[in-house]
């Protein structure tokens, strides 16, 4: 009878001493955890930023392209030079896009993960194509400082494609990003959290 009156008060005693080390009863089963609000704001915010800056590479990388376009033809140092410096801004904003996606990508939840993913990749692709474009873009500076010949216009040809593919993917980039912040937004919204909004295109 001793021994029956036992087994109540040892596992009232192994109750409370889970409660106190914060860990479960034996027979029960840990609550399913889900992601915190501070968790939820914290991955909308970044996708956002994420966003923000593929708008800026996405800018950067058509002004480049229509820069190269808009002096189709003419060839002088000058001209070669303006063009460099934009695709190497457009170069700059894409690397900075590529690392803010990266971030975003490290904390997205599960809802939002796969658009964040897919948003990284692009703009992996628009930091290759828009150093593709600068290094096109560098040799054609080169070849205007050094003549103003057959060769300089095929160089100045050759960058310009390379600028307008670059701005093409990094466009394409932009809606990913835009897209995986619309997912975060709504995945942030999912707790209950006060109503936020993606970025406009």
């Amino acid at each position: 009878m001793r021994t029956k009156a036992l087994i109540p008060l040892l596992a009232l005693t192994v109750g409370i001493a889970c409660a106190a080390a914060g860990l479960d009863p034996p027979g029960q089963l840990s609550p399913v955890s889900t992601p915190s609000q501070k968790a939820k704001d914290a991955a909308s915010k970044a996708a956002q930023e994420a966003q923000s800056a593929a708008k800026k590479a996405a800018d950067a990388a058509n002004a480049a392209a229509e820069k190269g376009k808009v002096n189709a033809g003419k060839i002088s140092k000058a001209l070669a030079e303006g063009i460099r410096r934009a695709a190497q801004k457009a170069a700059e904003a894409a690397q900075r896009f590529e690392a803010k996606a990266s971030a975003s990508s490290a904390i997205a939840l599960d809802a939002s993960r796969e658009a964040a993913n897919a948003a990284l990749e692009e703009s992996r692709k628009a930091t290759k194509a828009t150093e593709e474009a600068l290094k096109r873009a560098e040799e054609a500076a080169r070849m205007a400082a050094q003549s103003t010949g057959e060769e300089a216009e095929k160089a100045a040809q050759s960058a310009r494609a390379a600028l307008q593919t670059a701005a093409e993917v990094t466009r394409r980039a932009a809606q990913a990003a835009h897209e995986a912040a619309a997912r975060a937004v709504e995945a942030a919204r999912g707790a209950g959290s006060s109503p936020q909004q993606a970025p406009g295109k």
